[in-house]
C-alpha cells in the first residue's frame, strides 16, 4: 500500500535531514509509543521532546535509516506495518561509524484522508543468558 510505504520514506528522510517537523508529521497527535529506550511516550508533545533530543545529540553526524522485510496489512481505515530497521551513524565525510538494528511495528489510521501513525512499538530480542538486548541481526 503506497500511502503506508510513504510513511517509511518520510521517516528515513526526516531522520537523515534531522527535520523534527517532517519526522513528527507522520504521527497522530495522540500517538502512543512503546519505545525500545523508554517505556512509553504518550502524545506528540512528549514524542517531540524525544525527537529533538535525539536529533540534537547527533552533532555533525547523520543517521541513515533502512527498512528491511517491510510488511503492511490494511483494512478499511486501519493499517499495521512491521519491519526490521537499521540505524547507521554517518560522519560528515560519509563514513559509517556504527549501527544498530531493531524491530518496528506501526499501527496507522486514516484520518481525513491522511494516514497517521497512532501507535509505534520498537524492540530487540533479549539474549537469555546475558539478559542484554541484541542490537544487530
Amino acid at each position: 500500500m503506497k500511502e503506508i510505504e510513504s510513511l517509511f520514506e518520510t521517516y528515513k528522510n526526516a531522520v537523515f535531514q534531522k527535520d523534527v517537523e517532517a519526522f513528527l508529521s507522520i504521527f497522530d497527535e495522540h500517538v502512543r509509543i512503546f519505545d525500545m529506550w523508554e517505556w512509553t511516550y504518550e502524545g506528540l508533545v512528549s514524542w517531540r521532546e524525544m525527537v529533538k533530543g535525539w536529533f540534537g545529540s547527533l552533532g555533525t553526524e547523520r543517521v541513515v535509516v533502512t527498512f528491511d522485510e517491510v510488511q503492511v496489512e490494511a483494512a478499511g481505515g486501519m493499517a499495521v506495518a512491521s519491519a526490521y530497521v537499521r540505524f547507521a551513524a554517518i560522519s560528515e565525510q560519509g563514513e559509517e561509524l556504527r549501527y544498530l538494528q531493531n524491530r518496528l511495528t506501526w499501527v496507522a489510521q486514516q484520518k481525513g484522508g491522511v494516514w497517521k501513525i497512532i501507535h509505534e512499538h520498537t524492540s530487540g530480542p533479549v539474549d537469555g543468558e546475558t539478559m542484554k538486548v541484541i542490537m544487530k541481526r
